[in-house]
């Protein structure tokens, strides 16, 4: 609807009726459609659809009710107004036009003003129902882009709690996160009564690698190393990059005898890699030295005691 015009059809075959109304209504600015008949109304409302209907009872072959219910049964045209107007004054005649989907009934003959009061009522209602849908809608809009957005937002600060636990080079977790994991685990296990265990690693004469075959080499090295122990952990088990060539693993409801033999299967893993390590004294491939602290955490063990003592047990 236009805001300042208005399309009305009007339906009655009596031509002195539409004159009578095509007259006042245009002469009150709106816009003018006639139809001299239901099955005539019905195709017109199909092709263009107006504002409001005036709507005649009375008509040969459909009869205005059906012509109602019809529109009134079709998504595209159930929202048009439609105001009865007919010689009919009967309570019967009344509710049987608002059974039918009409919006008000104006008895013939009919009073100019009240005719024009009426149009322009329903025509408000009209106007402020679409405004409140087109409300709605935008409403609808903004609460899908905020939560678009907030859910960009989301995944940016899930993103960036995930790089801020990563390492860069090996893209396994860093130190800060390795920090976190093994604080929550020791206290998990203290509640629980259970074993924890670490897994300090060392890439053996990592210095004379990297010296040897330059530094782009000795991140490849680091890189399918820190691959390697990840692929070797089970669900649960965190490894992370402790520092230089230095990982830290931590195995969660795990006895010392476990530990040992995830510790046996890391070094078979990096064995099977078969780095080429010219200046190793131990092999002539890359190896690693491993240190074991396994416990049921207490009062007395701190995280920091366990990696210390993780760390002596390191031997080349």
């Amino acid at each position: 609807m236009a805001d300042d015009v208005a399309t009305i059809l009007i339906v009655d075959d009596r031509v002195d009726n539409l004159l009578v109304l095509t007259s006042l209504l245009k002469s009150h600015g709106y816009e003018v459609r006639k139809a001299r008949g239901g099955q005539i109304a019905l195709q017109t409302v199909q092709i263009e659809p107006p504002d409001l209907i005036l709507l005649d009872i009375r008509m040969p072959e459909v009869s205005g009710y059906e012509v109602c219910a019809q529109l009134k049964a079709n998504p595209v045209t159930q929202d048009i107004p439609i105001i009865f107007l007919s010689a009919l004054n009967e309570i019967d005649d009344r509710m049987a036009a608002f059974a039918a989907g009409g919006v008000d009934y104006i008895t013939k003959p009919f009073h100019t003003a009240e005719v024009l009061a009426r149009i322009h009522g329903q025509l408000t209602i009209q106007r402020q129902r679409q405004q409140l849908i087109e409300q709605n809608q935008r409403l609808q809009q903004e609460i899908q882009e905020r939560q678009r957005i907030e859910q960009a937002l989301r995944q940016a600060n899930l993103e960036l709690e995930r790089l801020a636990s990563l390492d860069s080079l090996t893209q396994i977790s860093n130190r800060r996160r390795f920090d976190e994991y093994l604080s929550v685990e020791w206290r998990q296990a203290h509640r629980d009564q259970t074993y924890l265990s670490l897994i300090l690693c060392d890439v053996d004469c990592f210095k004379a690698y990297n010296d040897h075959y330059g530094h782009h080499a000795g991140d490849s090295c680091l890189q399918q190393v820190a691959q390697a122990i990840h692929q070797t952990l089970q669900a649960g088990d965190l490894v992370a990059r402790y520092g230089g060539e230095e990982f830290a693993i931590v195995l969660p409801q795990t006895d010392i005898y476990q530990a040992i033999l995830m510790a046996k299967r890391i070094q078979a893993r990096i064995s099977e890699l078969k780095i080429p390590h010219d200046c190793s004294f131990i092999s002539p491939y890359l190896t690693v030295s491993l240190g074991i602290w396994s416990q049921i955490p207490d009062f007395i063990c701190t995280p920091a005691t366990a990696i210390m003592a993780a760390d002596r047990l390191v031997q080349v």
